[in-house]
């Protein structure tokens, strides 16, 4: 208890807005080892990963807020916003240096890898799903769409981050352990949501079995 209320009183003190400039950081820093070529034998596709994998880590930070609120009584909800908007930023940034860096605008080389290679069909229908979740998370978009409604379209969340986790899995190739544990990670975040959200359900149907 005296761990959780030391943790809950600093971040009470840290602004939410610091968390966008130490989240930029890694990526700007792994940019700065691609140009000076310190990435491997292919900096690009390095920097591609490393971007992408920077944007599965962030989904799952957020995702993890909730059960740690709930089971810990640790409260970091006000950064929920600066690190989904931060997943949105890697995820386009991940995007952007496929379509520009990687392909070079070849959009028949692009269109032909959307439609026809099925971790990077994942990948885009992902990054949709963030799109709108990105313009929404706002105080505007909530008065306007009801909280309700709101809450409901931002379960997009939950889409786009299976779908990151299982382009990892797919972009890998082989059953590696790491992209595995992310599938398992956010497929467990999701169920735990699941199971808090019926828990008076599942709770009824037992006594009436037993």
């Amino acid at each position: 208890m005296a761990i959780t209320q030391a943790i809950n009183a600093v971040t009470r003190r840290i602004p939410a807005w610091l968390l966008y400039i130490v989240l930029v950081v890694p990526g700007i820093w792994v940019f700065y080892q691609a140009v000076s070529n310190q990435l491997g034998a292919d900096p690009l596709k390095a920097l591609e990963f490393q971007l992408g994998l920077y944007a599965l880590q962030l989904m799952v930070a957020a995702l993890l807020i909730t059960p740690l609120r709930n089971l810990l009584n640790i409260n970091l909800i006000k950064f929920r916003r600066a690190i989904g908007l931060m997943a949105f930023f890697y995820v386009l940034t991940h995007f952007t240096v496929y379509l520009w860096l990687d392909q070079q605008w070849g959009w028949a080389a692009i269109i032909k890898d959307i439609t026809k290679r099925p971790y990077i069909i994942i990948g885009v229908l992902s990054f949709l799903a963030l799109v709108p979740l990105a313009i929404t998370s706002n105080n505007r978009s909530i008065k306007r769409l009801g909280a309700a409604s709101w809450k409901k379209l931002h379960r997009l969340a939950y889409f786009a981050a299976i779908g990151g986790a299982v382009h990892y899995v797919l972009l890998r190739k082989t059953w590696e352990q790491e992209p595995i544990l992310y599938v398992l990670g956010v497929l467990a975040l999701l169920g735990y949501r699941v199971v808090r959200a019926n828990k008076g359900r599942f709770a009824f149907s037992w006594q009436v079995k037993g």
